[in-house]
């Protein structure tokens, strides 16, 4: 308890020191003492942040799903534009001199020479008059609004296109995989592996239909749901899940859990898939016709309430000599897939990042943050997603959904 207190007051100190920076930048650097625009600056800096951390903590409160929708679009999308209008700023610090030297030596540029008459050459030149205070504040007021309109409108517009790709909806990718026990006769089998979809307060019901319309045209073999579909209950988001049921493929949907289905409800949303057509497995395993094992094993954050993932219960009694496909949301689990011989891991988790330069941080908890790789005998995948969680902007990581095919050696 007292570990999460410390780290709650430096994140708290943290942010407070960033929108201190802000507001600095933004606001009183930019705008007159007591005038109406540093006014709404001020208010707008204080607001913009409470209204984040309710959007960050109302669906964990309880929160009614209407005030969640209500917070979530402003809240989390200034964490995302405060991002980008950091890092922008910062990289102004280093243009601010600059544009300071150049209007200065403008300002003290001489004036074109003027002939005068020999008489009046003869008086005496007065000395130089040092630049009057108000045109020093007039040039700082200058670069100061130029950096920081330059700033503002870097991060509006790179989260205004993160944000339409999307609500636009995840691009269908292609990845083939060569498995040396897929017999000859599953040769170019494709398994659409989809994650992430996080449907919540922001995606809902349209996002799943963008998403089940994307797999079924693909006509797929087999469909896998690896984890974290939803961001809240069952009561708010089963609507929002309902085209879910019309996903198609021939040999079936699949679903695993993800570390959110624990925030949500595992249990319920369990249940709820299977209700919509989709076969969970929990530390399971089925032999698919095409003559391999596919096995799920739940996620780990499932630790927490006794259950997580139980590789010899989904893998430990299975014929090694046929080739196993391992869903699992996390990566980090890869190598207990290959101490059980799995073949091919597929997972999400990471969303690539989702937020540059995040990725950066998530290459320093997972072994693979999105792509294809092999660990010893095992291969592993791992998808950027079809949503987003928190601010539903993606930049330097887009969504996919992705047709693993696979192919044989011995074709």
């Amino acid at each position: 308890m007292v570990v999460f207190l410390l780290v709650l007051v430096v994140v708290l100190a943290l942010l407070g020191a960033v929108h201190w920076y802000v507001w600095r930048r933004l606001v009183r650097d930019v705008t007159v003492a007591g005038s109406l625009a540093r006014r709404l600056g001020t208010a707008a800096v204080v607001v913009l942040p409470l209204l984040s951390l309710a959007a960050l903590v109302s669906s964990r409160a309880g929160a009614p799903f209407l005030l969640q929708q209500t917070v979530a679009w402003p809240g989390f999308l200034w964490l995302a534009v405060l991002l980008y209008l950091v890092l922008a700023l910062l990289v102004g610090e280093a243009v601010r001199p600059l544009l300071r030297a150049w209007t200065g030596r403008r300002a003290a540029a001489p004036a074109e020479p003027v002939s005068v008459p020999v008489a009046e050459a003869a008086e005496p030149v007065p000395a130089p008059v040092t630049e009057p205070r108000e045109s020093n504040l007039s040039r700082r007021l200058f670069v100061s609004r130029v950096v920081g309109g330059a700033a503002a409108a870097v991060a509006v517009g790179t989260v205004g296109y993160g944000t339409y790709g999307v609500l636009r909806g995840p691009r269908v990718k292609r990845v083939t995989v060569p498995l040396a026990k897929i017999p000859r006769a599953a040769h170019g089998y494709r398994i659409a592996v989809v994650s992430d979809i996080h449907l919540g307060p922001i995606l809902g019901r349209a996002h799943t239909q963008r998403i089940v319309d994307s797999i079924n045209a693909a006509q797929p073999d087999l469909i896998a749901v690896v984890g974290d579909l939803v961001d809240g209950t069952v009561e708010n988001l089963g609507p929002a899940a309902e085209p879910l049921a019309r996903l198609r493929a021939r040999h079936g949907s699949f679903f695993v859990t993800g570390n959110h289905e624990y925030f949500s409800g595992a249990d319920a949303w369990v249940d709820h898939v299977r209700e919509l057509g989709l076969r969970p497995l929990r530390n399971a395993r089925v032999e698919i016709p095409a003559g391999f094992d596919l096995a799920g094993v739940d996620d780990v954050a499932g630790e927490s309430e006794g259950e997580g993932p139980d590789f010899a219960r989904a893998l430990g009694d299975r014929d090694r000599a046929r080739a196993a496909v391992l869903l699992a949301h996390q990566p980090i689990v890869v190598h207990d897939a290959v101490r059980h011989g799995v073949d091919l891991q597929l997972s999400g988790h990471t969303h690539g990042g989702q937020l540059w330069p995040g990725n950066y941080l998530a290459e320093l908890a997972n072994p693979t943050v999105a792509g294809l790789e092999r660990y010893g005998d095992t291969q592993l995948y791992v998808s950027r997603g079809a949503g987003a969680w928190g601010p539903p902007v993606r930049v330097g990581a887009p969504s996919d959904i992705t047709i693993v095919e696979l192919a044989s050696k011995q074709a």
